[in-house]
């Protein structure tokens, strides 16, 4: 019998390197070809077949050895979440489907494991995916590296300068609707952890012309159309702007004003929340959308011929818009739009300029004034981001920068951009082959002298100092005289005549062709990625770039701080009449700069692929996608890293993947992987010819030859997979087998242990039963002599007991309600439990009350206790208290009405109010009665006239010595002041109040709380009264009245006699 042990076994050996192998690795289940170097046969058309047959089942990721080649997929893939981040994180590049996030990760841990300066560049043409690109290596790298308060902080800065430099440097062009229009290289600065410290961000080459003239279905950059979509109204009234763009000629004349899917509004929030992250304070956000203002306002500015060949400012409004916002007086930003100043031999002439020049006068100011401002951005970020302090950090750069552009049209811009283009070719081919250089001899396999294009020449007829075309542009701007473009061609038919990758119609290479495409203003360069057209018209003036002084000067007055800054050669103490370095120049020493820079790192490619010219998704167009192939120069670096070996593996991994091939090493292999993988080299019906050992990796030459191994490992999975299947099938049908025979063992020891469980309960049961009887009979026996002396007393007894249980039980359902003033009880039902009656109803009545003050309010707990204290001032001495006891104690009786001069009285009360009422004041000296408003406060009572709302009395409750009331059933309420004190002066105040025992209960509980002392209540029909200086004896008589229920006072001499009804 075979036990699930050796089961486990056969599963284990026969699943060998698919256990240790990730699912979908670069040769499983792959459509296509993963990587290009495989790919046979070789050629541009089977290069872009492969592509596009991968494109069509979504995977848009393939290899060429280390370099990513990406197809731009126009929507959203699920390839990009949390789940396929820790999928890639820390595996071996070729262990999973290719993605951008394999070659990331693993330049990523090459910098943190083996201190090895990385650079990432990623090239392809508009509309290809470079930007995304970028954004996806940085996410994966925040993602992946550690965790902290201040690492995230730079995380954050770094991920949220992209918004940023996106809003004020992509636009939308007819081949892409967030074309970056400057190369960005950022070098990303970690610590020895692999955590992010900081880095740096270098811009090349701003489009600014886009800032005056945008091609047809293109817009200019997104900053504008944010700013007048999303800022608040508020904000757009300082700036003098208006939400309509129409409205300013930089953004309307080519009716392309919406992007579908974008949300202006939205992202100028965001860029706005991305500034504050990266730390930009609110006054340089402020400047620098007043900056984006004074452009869009200038470019409204028009100028119209007044006199011959004179221009004057015709619409002032808009002038004196942009001048305040400047900063600057009107006339002086006139007088530089208007005229030039020329020094000569140390004398200033000063000229006024024709409409063309003021024109262009006024555009390079605008471009001028949007370049520099994102120079400054990218430099205030470079602030923020920088790292301080001299630690030893290592580098990460991230370049994404302008793919190879061949328009209809082609101008200095793409001359340059070509150029850039050429250069990082050259640097790709160098590393490239560098790279398998140093691979083939740090394994030790002889180096074999792979023949390519090299494009050295073209970048050497572009960048000579003496005999290229960027140095005759440069000379050609220099040179005294009359200076055009149509000269610089003529330059360049002079001196590049001979080159073989130059051409134009004059030159000897295109003397005698019959090619009519070529015009007369234009030359043609034989770029690597194909020939290109370029017309010279803009050439000396996009090169010169320059800017008049008097719009420098006049800058420099500008009271706004950011534009006074961004000038500084207007400085007229730090006057400068050196030439500044042309176009040209600079970006030729910026692209050297960036190329010695990436010679010093260890370099990774991403190439972007457009497939289509709609933005549409899966459209793949072959002959777009065959021509970016071409100049990319994917066929080349193919045939670069196939040239010797085609495909490189590491022995333990190669040993592991096809050990199952040979019995040799199938399944355990005990010795040392290199023994391993010749061992099973060997056996293998392969051409020695057709692979090599190295050092640590077995190198097979053909593609074919891999494919073959493949194609045994496949079989022999499948006689695995049949040897499985056998095993597996027989071990179930055991297991069964098994199962069932236990289960019948089981139930044939529980069915016997059943029937003689059953056989012996029925014999307890019987011997129970009999051993009952008799223990019966003989207590029956033994009892009969006793039975007839105490029957009587336990019945007794019994009945007794039965009774009171019975009382009990019937006692529980005749209760009375919860209320504690249901006096009811039930009667006794015989005076047996006379006691126990009285007692249980006690108990009742007070689990009733405790269970009613357990549900009280603190408001009605309140009110309870005031009438508890009514109850013990007044129950049974005075006739009125009866009917107040169902009466809540309001406190407030007097009417709250429209009266603004009560209103005025109770809001002039420095304390809170108790109690109000309209009470009736008895006059001392005639007995006369008077209404008077009593208002009692915790400290004070007050007595006021209810018409004027006047105060006529204040008596403090500490000046109160007794109050004294009557039996009756009235109202007369007597309040005695102390002697001495200031309310004493006229004596003792009689008042008939309507609400007496509320007022006298409410008085009595303010003075315990005021004084800590009781207040002396009297109740008697004979009261002592202090009258000023007499003492009045106060007589009370019930009698009926005629006019009504108030008191008839007389008063004889010292006797006050009151009658009342």
């Amino acid at each position: 019998m075979v036990t699930w042990f050796y089961i486990h076994k056969y599963l284990l050996l026969s699943l060998g390197c698919a256990a240790m192998e990730p699912a979908g690795s670069l040769l499983d289940n792959a459509v296509g070809v993963g990587d290009l170097v495989l790919l046979d046969p070789l050629s541009e058309k089977s290069i872009v077949s492969n592509l596009q047959q991968r494109f069509q089942h979504d995977f848009i990721y393939t290899y060429i050895g280390n370099v990513v080649v990406s197809l731009n997929p126009y929507k959203s893939m699920p390839i990009y979440t949390p789940a396929k981040i820790e999928q890639y994180r820390n595996s071996n590049m070729f262990e999973l489907p290719p993605h951008i996030y394999a070659i990331t990760d693993e330049a990523y841990r090459s910098l943190r494991d083996q201190d090895k300066n990385q650079c990432i560049l990623i090239t392809g043409e508009s509309g290809a995916g470079k930007t995304e690109a970028s954004k996806l290596i940085m996410s994966y790298i925040a993602a992946v590296c550690g965790k902290g308060q201040e690492v995230n902080k730079v995380k954050e800065q770094l991920l949220q300068s992209n918004p940023v430099l996106e809003a004020f440097g992509n636009a939308k062009t007819v081949r892409n609707d967030n074309s970056s229009r400057f190369g960005k290289y950022m070098d990303i600065e970690f610590d020895f952890k692999g955590d992010p410290l900081g880095g740096v961000i270098t811009n090349y080459l701003l489009e600014k012309s886009r800032v005056v003239n945008q091609a047809k279905g293109e817009r200019n950059f997104h900053i504008f159309y944010h700013l007048l979509a999303g800022a608040p109204a508020g904000l757009l009234a300082d700036l003098k702007l208006v939400k309509d763009p129409n409205k300013y000629k930089f953004l309307n004349h080519k009716n392309c004003i919406h992007i579908e899917g974008n949300n202006d509004e939205a992202n100028f929030i965001a860029v706005q929340q991305a500034m504050e992250v990266i730390g930009f304070a609110a006054s340089e956000i402020r400047e620098s959308v007043e900056l984006v203002a004074c452009v869009l306002k200038l470019g409204n500015v028009e100028l119209s011929k007044v006199q011959e060949e004179e221009s004057q400012q015709q619409n002032s409004m808009e002038l004196l818009e942009v001048s305040d916002l400047m900063g600057l007086e009107d006339m002086v930003l006139v007088k530089a739009l208007t005229t030039r100043t020329v020094e000569a031999r140390g004398d200033r002439v000063s000229t006024t300029l024709n409409i063309a020049q003021a024109c262009y006068a006024r555009d390079a100011l605008c471009k001028n004034l949007y370049c520099r401002l994102f120079s400054w951005l990218v430099h205030r970020i470079n602030k923020s981001i920088k790292v301080h302090g001299e630690s030893r950090r290592k580098v990460m750069g991230v370049l994404d920068i302008y793919g190879f552009e061949i328009f209809e049209d082609n101008s200095f811009e793409q001359f340059i951009i070509n150029y850039c283009n050429e250069k990082l070719q050259q640097v790709f081919i160098e590393l490239t082959l560098k790279e398998e250089q140093d691979e083939y001899i740090r394994e030790g396999i002889e180096w074999i002298h792979i023949e390519y294009f090299n494009n050295a020449i073209i970048c050497d007829l572009i960048e000579n100092t003496q005999k290229g075309i960027l140095a005759m542009l440069d000379e050609e701007c220099l040179r005294p005289g009359i200076v055009s473009d149509s000269t610089f061609l003529q330059k360049l038919n002079n001196v590049c005549a001979q080159h073989s990758h130059f051409q134009s119609r004059l030159c000897t290479n295109s003397k005698f062709l019959s090619d009519m495409s070529l015009p007369h203003d234009c030359f043609r360069i034989q770029h690597y990625a194909g020939k290109v057209t370029y017309n010279v018209e803009g050439f000396v003036d996009k090169n010169n770039d320059l800017l008049f002084r008097d719009l420098s000067q006049a800058m420099f007055l500008a009271k706004q701080v950011l534009i006074r800054n961004l000038f500084p050669e207007g400085d007229p103490t730090c006057l400068n009449l050196k030439r500044p370095p042309t176009a040209g120049t600079q970006f030729r020493t910026s692209v050297s700069s960036l190329v010695k820079n990436l010679l010093n790192k260890n370099p990774s490619y991403i190439r972007c692929i457009k497939p289509n010219d709609h933005k549409l998704p899966c459209v793949f167009t072959e002959e777009l996608v065959g021509h970016q192939v071409r100049y990319l120069g994917l066929l080349e670096n193919v045939l670069v890293r196939r040239a010797g070996y085609a495909f490189r593996h590491p022995y333990e991994q190669c040993l592991q993947r096809y050990k199952i091939l040979s019995h040799k090493t199938w399944p355990h292999w005990r010795g040392d992987a290199r023994a391993g993988v010749e061992t099973l080299m060997a056996t293998l019906p392969i051409s020695p010819e057709e692979y090599a050992f190295g050092r640590s990796k077995i190198f097979i030459r053909n593609p074919r030859t891999l494919f073959h191994l493949e194609d045994l490992r496949k079989n022999r999975m499948e006689d695995l997979a049949t040897i499985i299947q056998k095993i597996f099938r027989g071990w179930c049908c055991r297991r069964r087998y098994q199962d069932m025979r236990k289960s019948q063992i089981i139930i044939s020891c529980r069915y016997r242990g059943f029937s003689q469980k059953k056989r012996y309960i029925r014999k307890r049961q019987a011997a129970i039963l009999i051993a009952a009887f008799v223990r019966g009979w003989r207590v029956r026996k033994e009892y009969r002599k006793f039975f007839r002396a105490n029957a009587s007393k336990k019945i007794a007894e019994y009945i007794l007991q039965w009774k009171l249980r019975s009382y009990l039980l019937r006692l529980r359902y005749i209760l009375p309600g919860m209320s504690p003033l249901d006096n009811t009880w039930p009667l006794v039902p015989f005076r047996l439990v006379q006691s126990t009656h009285e007692e249980l109803c006690k108990m009742y009545h007070d689990w009733r009350c405790r269970v009613y003050r357990s549900k009280m309010t603190p408001t009605q707990k309140a009110i309870f206790e005031e009438k508890l204290c009514a109850s013990e001032l007044f129950k049974g001495k005075k006739d009125i208290y009866p009917e107040t006891v169902a009466k809540t104690f309001v406190g407030l009786h007097l009417e709250q009405g429209p009266n603004a001069k009560h209103q005025k009285l109770l809001g002039s009360l420095p304390d809170k109010l108790i109690f109000s009422e309209l009470v009736h004041k008895i006059h001392r000296a005639n007995g006369k009665v008077v209404t008077r408003i009593l208002l009692l406060t915790k400290a004070n009572m007050i007595l006021a006239d209810p018409k004027s709302a006047h105060i006529k009395s204040r008596i403090a409750l500490g000046e109160v010595q007794r109050v004294s009331l009557s039996t009756l059933h009235d109202g007369i309420f007597v309040l005695h002041i102390k002697q001495g004190s200031s309310a004493a002066l006229k004596g003792d105040f009689v008042f008939v109040s309507e609400w007496v025992i509320e007022l006298a209960t409410k008085l009595f509980r303010l003075i315990m709380d005021c004084t800590n002392t009781k207040l002396e209540i009297s109740i008697s029909n004979s009261i002592s009264v202090q009258f000023k200086a007499d003492e009045v004896n106060m007589q009370l008589v019930q009698a009926e009245q005629k006019n009504g229920n108030l008191p008839v006072c007389k008063r004889k001499n010292r006797i006050l006699e009151v009658t009342v009804s």
